[in-house]
């Protein structure tokens, strides 16, 4: 009797290991999903580098303090958050850059209702609910990977 209770529970320790496998396949979001998103945060990024005097010019317009030191920073923030968020490495951390990125450019660059040409408003009033809605996003992967 005793010979069976240990298959038994070797049996159950195996189905509970597997079972373990494959919660934490499930939990990874979706591949494609990652794709897309890390694939546009990627893009933003590498062409903010491509831009990047302009993009300092664009924020010391704005009012940033150190830009020439903060656009650099946050590009590079956003380009390691978009490859992790691609390849699912260091979700906590890349998307947590992600997060961080979104939600301190957002309301500084695109601050629409601080605009007098309504033309330069519109721009920045899309700009501004594009970015709310990636960081929407970002958000929901963050709680993935805390949940992880």
């Amino acid at each position: 009797m005793s010979e069976d209770t240990v298959e038994i529970e070797t049996a159950e320790d195996d189905a509970a290991a597997s079972s373990e496998t494959a919660g934490s396949t499930r939990d990874t979001p979706s591949r494609l999903g990652r794709l897309l998103f890390g694939g546009v945060l990627g893009y933003m990024a590498v062409e903010n580098f491509r831009g990047m005097e302009g993009q300092i010019g664009y924020a010391e317009s704005k009012g940033l303090k150190e830009a020439d030191k903060l656009v650099p920073l946050s590009t590079g923030m956003l380009l390691v958050g978009s490859i992790g968020v691609t390849l699912w490495r260091l979700p906590r951390i890349t998307t947590g850059a992600v997060v961080a990125f979104l939600a301190g450019v957002t309301p500084v660059m695109h601050d629409f209702w601080a605009m007098d040409d309504d033309q330069q408003a519109q721009v920045e009033k899309y700009q501004f609910f594009k970015n709310v809605a990636m960081l929407g996003a970002a958000l929901a992967f963050l709680e993935r990977a805390w949940k992880n």
